[in-house]
């Protein structure tokens, strides 16, 4: 019974309400200031507002976005590509902010059908995007830092998704 004295227990009792206080202020912060991104993995049907200079038929295309957190990997591919094609991701970027940027390389050949004459095996790509809502994103394509193209992005079904992965 010695060691049960009012010091001691004074210390514990101390001791226990300081860490459920901390413990309260910390669930309180992370409730309120920390919110997780937004979800835009998935496959993107992508509009053009305009054709290409020097292309007559523009390929449907295809952004197929994979998302850790605000890290993004993407690709821009034909819609009719083959499963390989669409496995490869050649743009990287973040979420910020309701706001997507990725900058990478595509070929030449997915944006024109038959392929324009540059002697360039890949071209430089930006992407700049918003989330206009779930499931539709706008945004400006920018080609090897000169044509701006303006397109908006629609969600695929992911049935949809699926069945052209399982068609291939």
């Amino acid at each position: 019974m010695n060691h049960l004295n009012v010091k001691s227990l004074s210390f514990y009792g101390i001791a226990i309400a300081s860490v459920l206080l901390l413990f309260n202020a910390v669930t309180a912060y992370g409730e309120n200031k920390l919110k997780a991104p937004p979800v835009v993995n998935g496959s993107y049907q992508v509009k053009l507002a305009e054709n290409l200079p020097n292309c007559k038929d523009l390929n449907p295309l295809v952004l197929n976005i994979q998302q850790s957190g605000i890290y993004l990997n993407a690709s821009l591919v034909p819609e009719n590509a083959n499963a390989e094609t669409k496995k490869q991701l050649s743009l990287t970027g973040i979420l910020k902010d309701q706001q997507l940027n990725l900058s990478g390389k595509v070929a030449p050949e997915i944006l024109c059908n038959p392929p324009n004459s540059q002697a360039n095996s890949s071209q430089s790509a930006i992407m700049q995007m918003q989330l206009a809502e779930q499931g539709k994103i706008t945004g400006q394509l920018t080609l090897n830092n000169s044509k701006l193209l303006k397109f908006i992005a629609v969600q695929q079904p992911i049935s949809e998704q699926s069945q052209k992965l399982t068609n291939h």
